[in-house]
């Protein structure tokens, strides 16, 4: 072997011991931190989404300030103040006339004024009364007009007023010195001397206008769960109408299927041996029905979604914007999320998305569980949102945003972290195709969509507020309940109403049923309403015309007016409903949005219920209406404590107007009947227990619009599917990296 045939190979060698180091280093060691990017940036105004925003702390402090200075009577911070006192119950965004955000918006026009509404009680006159002023302008406020007439044809009267924080304080006063004239019942029934009794409110209160006398049901406590399954068997029914707190009285007490007169009748029957009581046990917290507390240590950590580069979306303000998607989001106090000029690749899609109201009603063979109905906008669906769990309640990475209120204090608060924003990977193909014949290739787009978020805990129960984005150009509004059910106390028939899930504690049938405003633009302002369905034709077969043929054939109908257009619940409906508009696409149909409802809804309350009118939005699994500035919502806030005359009647709405070529309103209700078992406990579930709608674009585009997503992935057989440069999904593994996750923190007990 010569001297060059050596060098050779000993070059070779040294080559190959390089090599074999370099990986053995590179094996071990960690992948790279992830390297942001910034999303690319839609070329619209920012600042123009401003218009729709909710009002900031200091906006807020200035309309308090203004109130106090400017009405010439006293103001008590909601917070201490009595029925019998002058208060502000809430500052809220008054949003302006749809005609002058698109003339500002479209028409190069002025900004319209930045104003508030502020709602006021006022106890301390000689007519006590609920009123609502537009406080304007921001963020110096120089005049104020009432505007209650204007919206509701009159006064708002007093005893329609949501009930107050200060107000169950006193109640629970109340309650606690009744109960202490039945302390032998109490320490034989329930181990108890009654303060350390969960007390839960019903609604609404009472039979007819003007009531307010409210059904209270008592429960044992345990810290650190949930006292909603664990019933005494105990309710109080409590008047609390008068101005003046020392006037409100005890009115009767059901206990174990039995009705008193009061706690002192209660005590007697119990000496006298003539009430049959059910002893239970306080609960200890180890044991407690309804813990939550994790029985196993931590596993192995989960699946993690991660941005390897980034967030692909972009939060400015109250603007988001993502692959062509530009939407304004925001958070009523008390109806909870909303969102404005939604816009798909430039084009408005829809003017304002928001959720009105939710109701659960129940049924029950105990007084406060069969006389509930809970209107959650009285109480604060949005009020009630609170700080998001990071990792749990959405994803680790998502944007997290706060949101401000003012409601029952002087004081604005803030729910920090309250509403998220992510991209989330549904781990499905939004479409994909897999070719075996002629020429052999694959084409797919993953589903990919970017979620706005919100959770909101109302007394027992935890709504998840979802409005999703795809690529495709479909908008998807999802709702989930979870949290804990409410219960009655087990005695009698109890299981006509529901599933006994604890000793003495029966799951109460309820229905859930949420609703919602759309205010679709679809190539427009003005629509048409049209709707497909399908029919079969017997035909013979034209090739022989010996044979006959069940054809599928297409039903179109373009409804013209209201009462067309208002489709009860649990009744059939066209398949295919679209908003369309004037313009044609380019095979010559009319650009369509299609409204796709996913609901499993139960009955509406019968029409005969004098309380029917109240929630007669629940009638119509979905209504259109003509547009108008003066119907902005489908309920009211007063609904709640006054349903027998309502403040806010959504079957009025519908007075058989044409709906041709009008600006229109979908509005849209979804829901479920929930009869809760055994695996309700601790909390029910969110799979099963989700309804929403779809708006799909129908002949909008001239295809799919998702072609143009840069995630998509083709490779034919005549490819290398593992090269980077022939198929993205090639590249993921090169481009690993780790997120830096910011540390957990949590402070959503700070405003409780």
């Amino acid at each position: 072997m010569n001297v060059k045939t050596v060098l050779i190979l000993l070059i070779l060698a040294l080559a190959t011991i390089f090599a074999l180091v370099c990986v053995l280093l590179t094996r071990g060691r960690a992948p790279s931190t992830c390297q942001h990017q910034r999303p690319e940036q839609e070329d619209t105004d920012d600042s123009q989404s401003l218009v729709f925003a909710d009002l900031t702390p200091e906006e807020m402090v200035e309309v308090v300030r203004y109130l106090q200075g400017n009405l010439g009577v006293q103001l008590v911070d909601a917070s201490r103040a009595k029925p019998s006192d002058n208060c502000i119950a809430s500052v809220d965004l008054q949003v302006p006339a749809k005609a002058e955000v698109l003339q500002f918006l479209d028409g190069g026009g002025a900004r319209p004024p930045r104003e508030a509404l502020a709602v006021l009680y006022f106890g301390n006159q000689p007519d006590p009364n609920v009123t609502e002023y537009v406080v304007g302008p921001l963020p110096t406020p120089v005049y104020h007009r009432d505007v209650t007439v204007q919206k509701y044809g009159g006064k708002v009267p007093y005893h329609r007023r949501p009930v107050t924080g200060k107000e169950y304080v006193d109640i629970n006063t109340l309650i606690q010195q009744e109960l202490q004239k039945a302390p032998r019942f109490l320490a034989t029934c329930c181990e108890s001397d009654g303060t350390d009794l969960a007390i839960l409110t019903t609604a609404p209160r009472g039979f007819k206008s003007g009531d307010r006398a409210t059904w209270f049901v008592l429960f044992h406590s345990v810290a650190g769960t949930g006292y909603y399954l664990s019933p005494v068997g105990l309710e109080v029914l409590v008047e609390h109408g008068d101005l003046h707190v020392s006037r409100w009285q005890l009115r009767q007490v059901f206990y174990n299927g039995q009705y008193f007169a009061s706690t002192t009748d209660l005590e007697g029957a119990f000496v006298a041996n003539l009430l049959k009581v059910i002893r239970i046990k306080k609960p200890q917290a180890e044991v407690v029905l309804g813990s939550m507390k994790p029985r196993r240590p931590p596993g192995n950590p989960r699946p993690l979604q991660y941005e390897p580069q980034g967030p692909r979306y972009s939060v400015r303000d109250n603007r988001v914007t993502f692959q062509g998607w530009s939407i304004a989001f925001g958070m009523n106090p008390n109806s909870g999320p909303r969102l404005f000029d939604i816009r798909y690749r430039g084009e408005r899609i829809v003017y304002e998305l928001s959720l009105q109201e939710a109701l659960a009603l129940y049924g029950s063979n105990c007084p406060g569980g069969m006389s509930t109905r809970y209107l959650d906008g009285s109480f604060g669906i949005g009020r009630f949102a609170y700080e998001l769990v990071r990792g749990l309640d959405c994803p680790y990475t998502a944007t997290y945003v706060d949101r401000h209120y003012l409601a029952e204090s002087e004081t604005p608060k803030t729910n920090q972290n309250s509403l998220c924003i992510f991209e989330h990977d549904a781990a499905l193909p939004l479409r994909r195709h897999f070719s075996d014949s002629q020429s052999l290739y694959y084409g797919g787009l993953q589903k990919n969509t970017l979620v706005i978020r919100a959770i909101s805990t109302l007394i027992n129960y935890d709504y998840i507020w979802d409005f999703m984005f795809h690529s495709s150009g479909a908008v998807e509004v999802r709702v989930h309940a979870t949290g804990y059910i409410s219960s009655s106390f087990f005695h009698g028939r109890g299981t006509d109403y529901g599933n006994r899930v604890g000793p003495y504690t029966l799951g109460t049938m309820h229905l859930h049923h949420i609703h919602y405003k759309v205010d679709l633009d679809v190539n427009g302002q003005l629509n048409f309403l049209e709707t497909q369905d399908m029919g079969y034709e017997l035909v013979k077969d034209p090739w022989s015309m010996q044979n006959t043929i069940e054809r599928p054939y297409l039903r179109r109908e373009r409804l013209e007016r209201e009462d067309e257009a208002a489709f009860l619940l649990n009744t059939p409906m066209p398949r295919y409903l679209s908003f369309a508009g004037p313009q044609p696409n380019k095979w010559g149909h009319l650009r369509s949005y299609r409204i796709q409802i996913v609901s499993f809804a139960g009955e509406h309350l019968p029409a005969s219920s004098p309380m029917e009118r109240s929630i007669s939005w629940g009638r119509y699994q979905l209504a259109v209406t003509r547009r108008k500035e003066e119907e902005p919502t489908s309920t009211s806030i007063y609904n709640q404590n006054d349903p027998w005359t309502p403040t806010v009647t959504f079957a009025d709405f519908i007075d058989n107007e044409t709906i041709t070529n009008e600006d229109l309103v979908a509005w849209i209700s979804v829901g479920f009947l929930h009869v809760p078992h055994a695996e309700d406990v601790p909390n029910t579930v969110t799979v099963g227990n989700g309804v929403g709608f779809f708006l799909r674009p129908y002949n909008y585009f001239d295809e799919d619009p998702s072609v143009d997503s840069p995630d998509s992935v083709y490779f034919s057989s005549e490819q290398d599917a593992g090269a980077c440069g022939a198929n993205p999904l090639a590249c993921l593994p090169t481009d690993a990296c780790v997120p830096r996750l910011p540390p957990f923190h949590y402070g959503g007990f700070l405003n409780l």
